[in-house]
């Protein structure tokens, strides 16, 4: 079984801050409490500048926290936020128009026609670019006569997209972007995200559930948990530090193993999801009674969940089973 005193701490301390205009985003010793809950706990995070930067977390990580003290809609309990190198509590307006937002809900007044809230947008941010907006809204087949209530969710998505980055944003937020959308509306937003890193200097911080985009499009993977930042690297180098090994043992499996995420038992071999242990866990295992053992790579998805719900054993699940 894991161990339940397992500590799992970032690779390495969070560096001292340098000129402000190399990180999009500065927090230091961020607390957000909602009566006695800590939303944030602690949080020191730096997020440099260019390309895309994916967080992830378990529901109630403080993803949504953390992106409500950025934008500066609420302030925090105490420590310090700072986004384009100003404080997240005394954003103007001018300092707002540098940032772009698309959440989940893409909500649009659904009474307005497309060219109607575009040409409200384009009053608001002296840096539009009508041709960008074009060009990407074009992918999704959105006619300027339409009104948003008439939209799909995944034109919706593609029309607020295309806004965000019309206005020319230093940096993008994008918090559960494509949630509900189809697969062709997916491969188009993603798509849309990729090439807009590539032909712009616009940092995007990503923010999803689904691990097959945050491999598709992430630089740098940033996992908070409970209101704490617990990893940050490439999304690479995690899946190196987390390790699949299998095993047979002709009884139990022992309990008190190094490192260990989660363990299942599935068809009567012992599977341990690990964290940076090297080759010297399998003779470990020999040592322990394994008769055979074998190690094996996992993908972000099996690496991240191991992660996030270490300490939780799983069902065992014997052959012919479900």
């Amino acid at each position: 079984m894991p161990a339940s005193n397992l500590q799992v701490v970032p690779r390495s301390e969070a560096p001292p801050s340098p000129a402000v205009s190399d990180y999009v985003i500065e927090t230091d010793q961020l607390d957000l409490l909602y009566g006695r809950k800590k939303a944030l706990n602690q949080l020191t995070l730096r997020i440099p500048r260019g390309r895309i930067h994916a967080i992830v977390g378990a529901n109630g990580a403080g993803k949504s926290s953390l992106f409500r003290v950025l934008l500066g809609f609420q302030s925090p309990t105490s420590g310090r936020a700072r986004i384009l190198g100003h404080d997240c509590t005394k954003l103007t307006e001018r300092e707002r128009a540098r940032i772009g937002f698309v959440n989940e809900e893409h909500s649009v007044p659904a009474w307005l026609r497309v060219d109607e809230v575009v040409g409200m947008q384009r009053r608001l941010y002296p840096q539009w670019d009508e041709a960008r907006y074009q060009s990407i809204v074009g992918h999704f087949h959105v006619l300027p006569e339409q009104r948003i209530a008439e939209l799909s969710r995944g034109e919706r998505a593609g029309v607020n997209l295309a806004m965000a980055l019309a206005q020319g944003p230093e940096l993008l937020i994008l918090d559960e972007p494509t949630l509900g959308l189809d697969v062709v509306a997916k491969r188009a937003f993603l798509e849309t995200v990729l090439f807009s890193v590539d032909d712009t200097d616009t940092t995007i911080i990503y923010c999803s559930h689904q691990m097959e985009e945050i491999e598709r499009l992430a630089d740098n993977l940033i996992i908070l948990e409970r209101g704490e930042l617990k990893h940050m690297s490439p999304p690479d180098e995690f899946c190196e530090r987390v390790q699949l090994w299998i095993a047979e043992f002709p009884f139990v499996a022992p309990a008190d193993l190094p490192g260990v995420l989660h363990t299942q038992r599935i068809d009567g071999l012992f599977h341990c999801l690990v964290l940076d242990q090297d080759d010297g866990f399998g003779a470990l295992l020999e040592a322990r009674g394994a008769r055979r053992q074998y190690r094996t790579t996992v993908n972000l998805d099996r690496a991240v969940n191991a992660f996030l719900t270490r300490g939780h054993a799983a069902p065992a699940r014997e052959e012919g089973g479900e």
